[in-house]
Formats: C-alpha cells, structure tokens, sequence
C-alpha cells in the first residue's frame, strides 16, 4: 500500500500538538495529526478542564458552608453530584467540539485521522484506523504528542479491585464516592482529596512518604497537611499499601503497614493517583534511531529534536515537568525554529506551578531547599497570610508568601500557599523576567486594597537563609 504523504505528521491532539498544526497549517503546510482517542489531549479531558470544573462546585459548597462567618446564614449545602458531574461533562464537550470544528474548518492544510499510529521506519507510520483498516502515511517531519497516562503498581488484589485512576474517574464516573481512598499524597491526591470532601465524601489520602507532597519544603507541605485535616481529611502517611481487596458488596479494603503497625483501611471507591507513565510502547520506536531513558520517556535535546533527523516529541511524553502551559511552550519552540528561524530551548526556562487547593499553592523559582543544593546564597521572607490586609477583609487569613532574594536583591523564587495564590505567584513571576530588585516591589505604588499589595510588604521579614 503506498504511503500518503505530507509535510509534516503530528501524532497526538494535545496542547502543544494541536496548535503546532494550526501554524504549519496557516504557514501553508499540508499537516496530518492523528489522534486514538478524544481531541485535547489530558488537560481537556482529563486533567485540567475537568478537574477544575468539578473544583469550582466544590469551592461553592464551601463557601456556602461557611457562609456563617460573614454573617450570612444559609442552610448545609445539597450538593447534587449528577448535576456536578453533568456540568463537568458539558464543558468538556465543548472544549472538544470547538478543537474539532478549529481542526477541521478553520485551518485549511489538516487532515484529521482517527487511529493508532505506529512507526514503520523513521519516517513512515502505519495508522490503525479506529474505523476499521490501515492508512501508511510518510513524512520528513514528524511530532510525537503522545502524553501520558495512570501509572498503576503491582500490588496484590489491585487488579481485580475496581479502582480508579484520574483518568478514568474523570471520565466514567457517575456516582459519588461515600468513601473515597486515595493511594498517593502528591498534587493529584491532594486536589482530588480537598475537592471530594467538599462536596461530601468521606476521604482517606495513604501516602509512602511521610508527609503530603514530599517534593516541597516541609514548612510548604506540613501547612497543607493541616488545612486537609482540618477539613476532615484523614491522612494516613508513612504508609506502604500491602495488598487491595474487594468485599462481595463492592467495597474495598486496603492493608497497609503503617507507623503503629498494620491497618486495614475500608472505603467504597480507591483512586490510584501514585504517578504518571508515557505513552510510548506501542509506537513502534524501534523503527527509528529514538530512544527512551529508563522510564520509557523519549530522550530530546533542548530544542526537542529526538535521535532521529526531523523527529520531534513534545508535551509529557518527553519527560520532565508535566504541565500544559510546558506543553504549549514545547510547542512555541519549535514552531519558532520551524517557521521563524528563532532558537530558543527549554533549558533554564521558568517552571510556574499551582497546586488548587484551597487555599491554592502557586510555585516559581527556586525553594529553599534547591537553593541550598545548588550552594546558592539566598536570604527569605515569610509572611502569614494574616497580615495581608485583603485577606483579613475577605476572611481568607489562611497560609503565607514566602520570597528568596539573592545577593544582589533579586528574586530567586517564591511559594505563596494562600487565597490567590497562583495569581500572586505570577507578580512574582513578573518581576523574576524583569530583573526586578525586591526594593523596587516595595516602593511600587498599588491599587488598594487589592491582594497585588503582597509586592509591597513580602519582604519586611527577610533574614539569611539558614
């Protein structure tokens, strides 16, 4: 069967895949992007998107629950989770249905092609289309969005639990949770942890480290550990999972060997939340000269060129920090070498990140601990959240901003674990590109009252970093 053939294949609709297509597109070439499974990638359809749809009903229960505290007494909120879990599933649709209708109207140059593709050699894949048959298709370029999904360990009974995985519970699931137990203490847990006992269900969080986000100084995770506990969060941490079973009734029971010993902890659903894997078995790599470091990512440079002339891979499947808005700018990379002649790669570029809890953490730069490993100089600032003047007017005094100035006075990094937290991790975002000098911030005049305030008063506490 002869190979039909285009300028470029994308094999993968994510969010540095898809946008990828509309500018070779619009540039006047003739793109193929081949897609499995649903358009966007994880953040539309079960990452981003999703997740915060169902975080914003959740936030709302909240705030009607505490209502009180401002003086507005309103009765415990009747959370209607069909009808939560329906709007979720609304807005996704949309989200896919505005992608196909801008893939295969708006930018004329992209052919859609639902399948499983596979390389055949370095440039030539063999589609399995979803509608039955194949389609060989060749091209000198070729980007490989291909992400990532649940990674799931071998524990006994795990297979035959029933469980759940971010994916899947974003997907399928209908009914709410009366007893909800997530295996894994990191961002996904944590979120998923706050947003189901909000809207109701009890929620167990059994994690192997001995504290919550393991990744972030102590003094950044222990807050968060008690803002979920204090919400009625059970935390069972230090904790290895031994075994998973499921009770003729549907219910399930972990055994773990905790701190005091082994405990069997019972709940009517289990979330699987210990990682990510990527989607990289089944493409037929070994067509090409692409390798694969130790956990099955593709190996890139910094311009995001595999070992395979004219073979890209963008987004997660390449490894390294796993967020859409890196996706995107994967994407950026290599549409300006691409089409404007620009080299720039994904060394030393920003990582801003937000956990989205309530409050939400927002992260930039170095943490304290990085700081100390790299033997960078550093002095820091932490401010409770209760001293910022709009949150004591909006009652949201929980958490603190915490800033890391280098010698010469410019910001290293910042963790903000408050109302707005990723909004004011932005500001400092800002002033981190711009070269900043804290003194600046301070003397830079704000609207008032308003939470970009924060500028101006991080630092009235720096001392040397220890």
């Amino acid at each position: 069967m002869p190979a039909d053939s285009f300028d470029a294949i994308i094999i993968g609709a994510g969010q540095a895949g898809t946008p990828l297509a509309y500018a070779l597109a619009d540039a006047g070439r003739r793109v193929a992007m081949v897609e499995s499974e649903a358009l966007g990638g994880s953040c539309i359809n079960y990452g981003c998107a999703p997740t915060k749809a169902l975080l914003a009903s959740a936030q709302r229960a909240h705030q009607v629950r505490t209502a009180g505290e401002l003086g507005i007494n309103a009765p415990e909120p009747d959370v209607d989770f069909a009808a939560v879990i329906g709007r979720m599933h609304r807005l996704r649709q949309n989200s896919r249905d505005s992608l196909h209708r801008k893939i295969t109207e708006d930018h004329e140059g992209i052919t859609l092609i639902r399948g499983r593709a596979q390389f055949t050699a370095p440039h030539t894949l063999r589609v399995a289309l979803v509608v039955g048959g194949e389609q060989q298709l060749t091209a000198p370029l070729i980007f490989i969005n291909t992400g990532t999904k649940a990674a799931v360990p071998e524990l006994e009974g795990l297979a035959d639990s029933g469980y759940l995985t971010s994916d899947s519970l974003l997907l399928n699931l209908t009914e709410q949770p009366e007893h909800l137990i997530i295996m894994g203490g990191s961002y996904i847990g944590v979120e998923f942890g706050q947003m189901f006992r909000r809207l109701g269900t009890r929620v167990t969080i059994v994690d192997t480290k001995p504290r919550l986000m393991a990744r972030e100084d102590p003094d950044v995770s222990h807050p968060l550990e008690a803002c979920l506990a204090e919400a009625g969060v059970e935390l069972v941490l230090g904790a290895d999972v031994r075994r998973v079973s499921r009770a003729a009734d549907g219910s399930i029971t972990l055994t773990v060997d905790a701190k005091a010993g082994e405990r069997r902890l019972h709940g009517s659903h289990l979330l699987v939340a210990v990682g990510r894997e990527p989607n990289t078995q089944e493409l037929g790599l070994e067509h090409t000269g692409v390798k694969l470091d130790e956990d099955g990512y593709i190996e890139v440079n910094e311009h995001l060129q595999t070992g395979t002339r004219g073979v890209y891979a963008l987004g997660d499947v390449k490894g390294g920090p796993q967020f859409t808005h890196i996706a995107y700018d994967d994407y950026r990379i290599v549409r300006d070498a691409l089409l404007h002649g620009q080299q720039r790669g994904t060394a030393d570029r920003p990582l801003p990140y937000v956990v989205f809890t309530e409050p939400q953490l927002g992260r930039i730069g170095l943490s304290k601990s990085q700081a100390k490993e790299k033997g960078i100089a550093y002095r820091v600032s932490r401010l409770p959240a209760r001293t910022i003047g709009r949150a004591v007017q909006t009652g949201e005094t929980e958490g603190f901003v915490e800033v890391l100035v280098g010698e010469d006075d410019r910001l290293l990094g910042a963790a903000v674990f408050c109302e707005q937290g990723g909004e004011i991790m932005t500001m400092f975002q800002l002033a981190m590109a711009g070269r900043l000098r804290y003194q600046e911030l301070e003397d830079m005049i704000l609207a008032h009252p308003s939470w970009a305030e924060v500028l101006n008063n991080a630092f009235q506490r720096l001392k040397p970093g220890e």
